[in-house]
């Protein structure tokens, strides 16, 4: 089967191909895991990569997962910025790392159910895509792998926050 129907060929400014992204340990992360790549909705497939990433974090603990959703948060800062660097593109669609740290930041308000894992990405995904304000301001506003990461932030702060309110009027 080709892939290449359902893959970029070439991407950012710089033209990077999928083999240059996912031979480097920094792009690979940056299109999480590949993700990325898609041509189709690279945004959800991104935070697809996230749910099983979520499901294997709470079996380690709630502490072991806020730390490492910390992480990904902080990180990513430092992983979108040379991933854009290197693209010659600001916020480039595939860059989808701020996706996978926006869900598990959704997830981190509300006790794991499979109903929460369904309705907090669906949650994210419509927070990120529309960007409400104060989203919309953060994404258009600030620059550098700062401005990248903080506006899947706010969507997940945002989406868990709803989510956490649906959870205790048990609704999930």
């Amino acid at each position: 089967m080709d892939l290449s129907i359902f893959l970029n060929k070439s991407l950012g400014k710089a033209q990077l191909s999928p083999r240059q992204i996912l031979t480097d340990p920094v792009m690979l992360l940056a299109f999480g895991f590949g993700s990325g790549l898609s041509k189709y909705a690279p945004g959800t497939m991104g935070t697809l990569v996230a749910v099983p990433l979520y499901l294997l974090l709470i079996k380690a603990g709630f502490v072991v997962f806020l730390a490492v959703t910390l992480s990904t948060c902080l990180l990513g800062i430092w992983i979108c910025s040379i991933a854009a660097n290197r693209l010659g593109e600001h916020d480039f669609s595939g860059i989808v790392w701020d996706e996978v740290a926006g869900y598990l930041v959704t997830m981190s308000f509300v006790p794991f159910s499979w109903p929460a894992v369904a309705f907090g990405f669906v949650l994210f995904r419509f927070f990120d895509i529309v960007k409400p304000w104060p989203i919309k301001w953060l994404d258009r506003h600030i620059s550098g792998g700062i401005g990248i990461m903080i506006d899947d932030i706010v969507a997940g702060i945002v989406a868990g926050a709803i989510l956490l309110g649906i959870s205790h009027w048990d609704m999930l």
